[in-house]
């Protein structure tokens, strides 16, 4: 079984900035206080410059990176025009590179409701290819797994559960019993009934937790 730990609790390696909403919520602005080196995707590096938080890399094909931005930290833009994959994915694979295997995605959600999905929809992608990535919104974050996992949160936690092809599907701890269902929506609206939740499961799946 893959023993999840609580949310605050990942041991993450390094911080990927995407170009939505960023974080006002101090549960996801708390992963760039930690000294983790941080990954902005292209354009999100025009905002995020001036929020005062330390930045490592810039990471995209850059067609959205304003000239200001471009002159002032060219030293650490790494300029990827590969056009067969998004700029999140760009910046994980380049940390990936570095050995950097557990990341942390902020601004994954939010502002565009087709790159939200997009963003979100390659977590599992990820996990495929031996990462461990989660997405940290202002009101929870996102997991994705493989096989069995339990979590541990407050009674009362609000759970949503998206099914990505698993099978046999049930769970212990969960208002709701799951069982195996294929639309999307099916296993949201969920609620921890104790401090931890398990999830059994043949397959992928991926865990919305909220804070």
């Amino acid at each position: 079984m893959n023993n999840k730990n609580s949310i605050l609790d990942f041991e993450a390696q390094g911080v990927v900035v995407d170009a939505g909403v960023f974080p006002h919520a101090e549960t996801a602005l708390s992963w760039l206080r930690r000294g983790l080196p941080v990954v902005c995707c292209d354009g999100a590096a025009n905002r995020y410059v001036s929020t005062g938080y330390d930045l490592w890399r810039i990471v995209g094909d850059c067609d959205s990176l304003s000239e200001e931005v471009m002159l002032r930290y060219g030293d650490i833009v790494r300029r990827n025009p590969d056009q067969e994959t998004n700029d999140q994915t760009k910046a994980i694979q380049y940390l990936s590179s570095k050995g950097i295997r557990r990341v942390v995605v902020l601004g994954a959600t939010g502002m565009r409701e087709d790159h939200t999905l997009g963003n979100i929809s390659l977590l599992p992608e990820y996990l495929r290819e031996g990462l461990e990535v989660r997405a940290y919104t202002d009101y929870g974050v996102f997991i994705p797994v493989n096989g069995d996992a339990s979590f541990r949160c407050r009674p009362g936690t609000q759970v949503s559960v998206f099914n990505f092809g698993s099978e046999g599907m049930h769970s212990e701890g969960l208002k709701y019993p799951l069982r195996h269902f294929d639309a999307l929506w099916q296993g949201t609206l969920n609620e921890a009934m104790t401090g931890e939740f398990t999830i059994y499961a043949r397959g992928e799946y991926m865990v919305f937790i909220n804070y």
